[in-house]
């Protein structure tokens, strides 16, 4: 009875805040969402996170801790997903101080694993839509899948397999809508009925895990609105 009327108070509580959290591993039914206003509902690695407002929206913002480690993100609490479809605005672009190399990278984990030694990834590079340089433009969205297929050695052994173009543009709001199943998954972005990049052979499959917001280095990122739904058994 204790238990029953604790969870009724913290669904109540969360309903308040306008969240819709289901305990980590337990399974979604319908759709859930967080409308990431601040960091509530995150576990924060290598990132500092703050509420703002980016382009007049009400958004969270990360960035890079100092010490970040190689990778960088906020893990969603949230039911942990083997096939799903998730849905976020995201916005990146160079932090302030960043190298040459910075392009404003921003996206979206899935199926990362609860000790968060491995997940899957899609992310965009802003500065590349628009550029000059075709070959550069190409390189707009990418897949990995952390740690053994980073950008670099899927690039290297499978050219533009894993990568595509999408007109983007630095600090703009994108909608991003990620579907996953089995061993597929697309991307699609700002409302396109097509996928800019298809994914037929994921590398962690079969695999079930949480959902994390990404960003690369010399970075500054936004995201608002995260809407993730589970699909199949």
């Amino acid at each position: 009875m204790l238990r029953m009327v604790a969870a009724v108070a913290l669904a109540g509580a969360l309903g308040a805040a306008g969240l819709s959290i289901v305990p980590q591993g337990a399974p979604s039914k319908g759709a859930w969402r967080l409308p990431l206003s601040d960091a509530s509902g995150l576990t924060l690695h290598g990132v500092k996170a703050s509420g703002a407002t980016h382009d007049g929206k009400r958004a969270l913002q990360l960035a890079q801790a100092t010490d970040a480690p190689q990778e960088a993100y906020a893990v969603v609490s949230g039911p942990l997903l083997q096939d799903g479809r998730i849905e976020v605005d995201i916005a990146g672009r160079p932090a302030a101080g960043a190298d040459a190399g910075a392009r404003g990278f921003v996206g979206v984990a899935f199926r990362m694993k609860t000790d968060q030694s491995a997940f899957e990834c899609f992310y965009l590079r802003p500065t590349n839509g628009r550029a000059d340089d075709q070959l550069r433009r190409n390189h707009s969205t990418q897949y990995i899948s952390f740690p053994d297929f980073p950008w670099e050695r899927l690039r290297r052994e499978t050219p533009g397999v894993y990568e595509s173009y999408v007109d983007l543009e630095p600090g703009a709001w994108t909608h991003v809508r990620i579907e996953f199943r089995d061993h597929r998954a697309m991307l699609f972005v700002n409302q396109a009925p097509q996928p800019v990049l298809i994914v037929n052979d994921l590398k962690l499959t079969p695999a079930t895990g949480a959902v994390a917001l990404w960003l690369g280095p010399g970075t500054e990122a936004w995201f608002r609105d995260l809407v993730v739904t589970s699909v199949g058994s």
